[in-house]
């Protein structure tokens, strides 16, 4: 299991490389008030009218980080910062979580898929590991060890989809977001440069979540296959 806890080790780290890098940029873009005077909500609003969206609501949600489209019961839910602020950084955020539902009202296949694979994900995520390891100490024993491991393996490949079918659906909602607060002009030059940079690197944390879960997949694929 040495393996197992280098590439966890590793991935732990570069997120919290990420992380750290993400919390610096946006604080610093916290800084970059908007010339406009808009604030998150506004901006959120305005892209929802100016897509043609009229029965999404922009919500206000506590806690830090906490953004995020509800297709369910379509509303943005932006944090209390975002919602209130008047910044780059706000901006951002409130345009990305619109991109979402943008998406979402469009049919956007990417974002179609990951909400079939939510139920399943939302099981396989919390018992595949258990699976695994019962797997894993099971074999030692009998053939059926290597059974219960494959379903783990395929349990935690569920996650791993997953994770990599959320890759398009966070790259295209930036992209929404940056291209209508540019070509609606909403931001200057420097108030977009920082948009654009605060997105990047939240999306990094969503690229680094699906490698490092890849790694971990094929880790366990590859002691399924010593065993077989």
């Amino acid at each position: 299991m040495m393996g197992y806890y280098i590439i966890g080790g590793a991935v732990f780290l570069l997120s919290m490389f990420v992380s750290s890098k993400l919390k610096s940029k946006f604080k610093k873009y916290s800084q970059i008030h908007l010339k406009n005077g808009m604030s998150g909500a506004e901006i959120a609003q305005k892209m929802l009218d100016d897509n043609g969206i009229t029965d999404v609501k922009v919500i206000s949600v506590k806690g830090q980080l906490t953004d995020h489209y509800n297709p369910s019961d379509k509303t943005v839910n932006l944090s209390e910062v975002v919602y209130s602020e008047r910044n780059a950084a706000a901006a951002a955020v409130a345009a990305h979580e619109v991109g979402h539902a943008i998406q979402h009202a469009r049919a956007y296949k990417w974002l179609g898929m990951r909400s079939k694979l939510v139920p399943v994900v939302s099981i396989a995520s919390k018992y595949s590991q258990y699976v695994i390891m019962g797997g894993i100490a099971l074999a030692a024993a009998s053939a059926f060890g290597n059974t219960v491991l494959l379903i783990g393996i395929i349990m935690y490949g569920a996650g791993t989809l997953f994770a990599f079918v959320t890759l398009p659906v966070e790259y295209d909602a930036s992209n929404r977001a940056l291209a209508w607060l540019e070509n609606e002009n909403m931001l200057t030059a420097e108030e977009h440069a920082g948009a654009k940079d605060a997105l990047k690197w939240a999306a990094r944390t969503y690229l680094v979540a699906a490698i490092g879960s890849l790694a971990t997949l094929v880790y366990f694929i590859s002691i399924f296959m010593r065993r077989r």
